[in-house]
């Protein structure tokens, strides 16, 4: 980074901040358009994309399914937040913060609506008694599932926007949050060391919430930093990564509104379970967002 920037007494939003995904960036909150949001058949209606945050959900949702509980059936709405759908008035009204996923739950007498990942993870462990763990180890579970909250911000908002999509490659902010990428896998594969799962042996949530985001670091995909990252050397984590990944519930959701990569990974949107072998794709531009 060459140039040195003053920054004025007060700060003023006079233009975008540049790189991809600039258009949707704003200092304001709030709706910018009428537009109601379809309701399904099901009792859980899910408006996301297929980045981590939405992959979170939609292989919770898989996984209820294959664990036999009915009450889970979903219908997954697509949301292009390239094209500013999230900041709907519908949409608006159940997540003010305007980020995907975010759920209407209609099971019940009124319908409730969840927004962050982790709130609609804990929402469904919860209400299904699923996926939560031992009660023993349930203060572990919720350790490593707010962890991964804290933490991928600092791998989505900082390493991955500076090293792939900011307007240009600086090397001070890119150096800075590399090795804070570097340091949450190591604390990663050291823990995994030890635990087949983040928890031990038992499968939970908590493995649902990294797994999008540090899985898919693993393998290599996220913005491309595998190599850069050396993320093969992280042996432990590679283990889990595969272990997660050869799920049959993770392998469907993750494809859930997913409108990027070989159009085979795709269902735009689900709305039943045959829809994974009768799907039809759109023709959509695709998004390609980490949120």
């Amino acid at each position: 980074m060459t140039d040195t920037y003053d920054p004025p007494s007060v700060w003023t939003w006079d233009k975008e901040s540049g790189g991809q995904f600039a258009s949707i960036n704003r200092p304001i909150a709030g709706a910018t358009h009428d537009k109601d949001l379809p309701v399904g058949k099901h009792p859980f209606q899910l408006h996301s994309l297929a980045t981590p945050n939405g992959v979170k959900v939609t292989v919770m949702f898989e996984e209820l399914l294959a664990a036999g509980h009915e009450g889970a059936e979903y219908d997954a709405w697509l949301v292009r937040i390239n094209e500013g759908d999230q900041f709907g008035s519908g949409f608006v009204d159940i997540n003010p913060n305007s980020k995907i996923p975010a759920l209407m739950d209609r099971s019940g007498p009124a319908p409730v609506r969840v927004f962050e990942s982790a709130a609609i993870l804990l929402h469904l462990a919860e209400k299904f008694d699923a996926f939560r763990g031992d009660p023993a180890k349930r203060a572990e579970m919720y350790s490593w599932l707010f962890w991964q909250m804290g933490s991928a911000p600092y791998l989505g908002g900082g390493f991955g926007h500076f090293y792939a999509y900011a307007p240009e490659k600086w090397e001070y902010p890119i150096n800075r949050y590399a090795m804070e990428v570097k340091r949450q896998l190591d604390v990663l594969d050291r823990h995994l060391a030890d635990h087949e799962y983040m928890i031990g042996d038992e499968y939970t949530i908590a493995d649902m919430a990294i797994w999008p985001w540090y899985g898919r670091l693993a393998q290599g995909g996220a913005y491309n930093a595998g190599e850069f990252l050396d993320v093969q050397s992280y042996k432990n984590l590679q283990r889990w990564t595969a272990l997660i990944d050869e799920r049959p519930a993770v392998q469907r959701g993750r494809m859930v509104n997913r409108v990027f990569g070989e159009p085979e990974t795709q269902l735009h949107e689900r709305h039943d379970a045959s829809d994974f072998e009768t799907r039809t794709q759109d023709k959509l531009n695709p998004d390609g967002a980490e949120s």
